[in-house]
């Protein structure tokens, strides 16, 4: 699932729908390799950290080919344990507590169920239908049922559905409403009554044992962020802290608390096309220090909504010969021996210490993103910083290193994406 530098999403105890509706709530974002992270290995150094997000970036890249993302089933076409999230959940009457991988990335919800025929390890106990009072199975003539790819008809006319991931995982089960119940760092439960999800009863692959599903952010129907619906009027919004920050936290927004304003916020179109699970935005240049590079390239067919902006993804990928120019004119401006970096990283320098990069600025429609040094290099080592920005000839992703300390804000209604400069270990 979900390649990320950052973190875990964890919900702590919460706030009701109703007040949802007039204030809006927020859950505690956490990095990933964070001690508060059940990820956390105390025995990775930073460069470890840094290595494995990279390769969890690469591995996520490959699912984001426009070839395999034209049907509602590449939705889930994203590798388990790389995701970028951690949700801690509550489903049932009464409440059980589930912990799945949280992806912008996906639609469907879906959690490891009893009786599982064929489950893969997790540390928390299996989800137990038959001890929630509000637990149903969907009917295949449910409308959920028939809009879900992939879906198919048992013999006792009730839905199942059926996801596949590229690297073999999978997860098939029961398609089926429940009360889904959602932490906040500042009120009451919030309760979802009749939430669909999938209750997998066959599941297995890639997933780390800290998990035991998965729960879509993405635009789709069956999303986390569709199903909230007009309690959220459309709005989420983050806050991914630096690299460094690695002992603090800071909110994932939802409804009134997501809305993005005040000094310094820029907003750019979201552009609706397939898959509908996917944020595209459209990229019209960058500039590098004080030279303009015009991006006319396209990675999904036409030059609107031509990248992808995407939590889960580590570096920003641009097509070969975009980057090329991007690399060459950012070269031409840093003064520091070239070395060899991590693989996948073309441009890096020796730096024991910091060394002056030039300013870069990212041009969305009617939106320029103007980043810092921490946005566009990162320290793989104690004697080597690369560039965040990488070539990919499949498609462009504007990723989360390029997020980090904003403030980003979606609108789902009024389809646009707002970036505003924050400190996030602050928000």
């Amino acid at each position: 699932m979900a390649a990320a530098v950052f973190g875990i999403l964890a919900l702590s105890a919460a706030l009701c729908l109703a007040h949802a509706h007039s204030g809006g709530f927020s859950v505690e974002l956490i990095h990933r390799d964070s001690v508060k992270s059940p990820f956390y290995n105390p025995l990775e150094t930073a460069s470890d950290r840094i290595t494995n997000a990279l390769r969890r970036s690469f591995s996520r890249v490959n699912h984001f080919r426009p070839n395999s993302v034209s049907t509602k089933a590449a939705e889930a076409d994203l590798i388990a344990d790389n995701g970028e999230y951690l949700m801690n959940i509550s489903l049932g009457t009464p409440g059980v507590d589930v912990l799945a991988i949280a992806d912008t990335g996906s639609d469907l919800i879906w959690t490891q169920c009893k009786p599982c025929s064929q489950c893969f390890k997790q540390d928390a106990p299996l989800f137990d239908p038959s001890k929630s009072s509000t637990y149903r199975k969907l009917s295949c003539s449910a409308s959920q049922c028939e809009d879900l790819q992939g879906s198919s008809c048992s013999a006792a006319s009730t839905c199942q559905y059926s996801v596949s991931y590229g690297d073999r995982s999978f997860s098939n089960g029961d398609l089926a409403a429940e009360t889904l119940t959602l932490g906040s760092t500042t009120g009451r439960p919030v309760a979802l009554p009749k939430t669909v999800f999938g209750c997998g009863l066959e599941n297995g692959g890639t997933f780390g044992q800290n998990t035991s599903g998965i729960i879509g952010l993405g635009g789709g129907e069956a999303s986390l962020i569709s199903q909230l619906g007009t309690s959220i009027a459309g709005k989420f919004s983050h806050c991914l802290l630096p690299i460094s920050e690695t002992g603090k936290s800071s909110k994932f927004n939802f409804g009134t608390n997501a809305v993005v304003a005040g000094r310094g916020v820029v907003s750019t179109p979201l552009v609706k096309k397939s898959p509908n699970t996917f944020y595209f935005l459209t990229l019209e240049a960058v500039t590098v220090g004080t030279k303009r590079i015009e991006f006319t390239g396209s990675s999904f067919g036409s030059s609107e909504g031509n990248i992808i902006i995407d939590s889960g993804t580590t570096l920003t990928l641009l097509p070969s010969d975009f980057y090329t120019e991007v690399e060459s004119v950012m070269d031409g401006l840093i003064s520091a021996p070239r070395v060899e970096g991590p693989q996948g990283l073309s441009l890096c320098y020796e730096a024991k210490d910091d060394i002056k990069v030039p300013d870069v600025t990212v041009h969305f429609t009617n939106a320029d993103v103007p980043l810092k040094p921490l946005n566009t290099f990162v320290r793989v080592s104690d004697t080597t910083i690369c560039f965040t920005f990488s070539p990919n000839d499949n498609f462009a992703i504007y990723g989360n290193l390029a997020q980090m300390n904003f403030l980003v804000g979606y609108d789902t209604e009024k389809q646009t994406v707002s970036f505003k400069p924050t400190d996030c270990s602050k928000s």
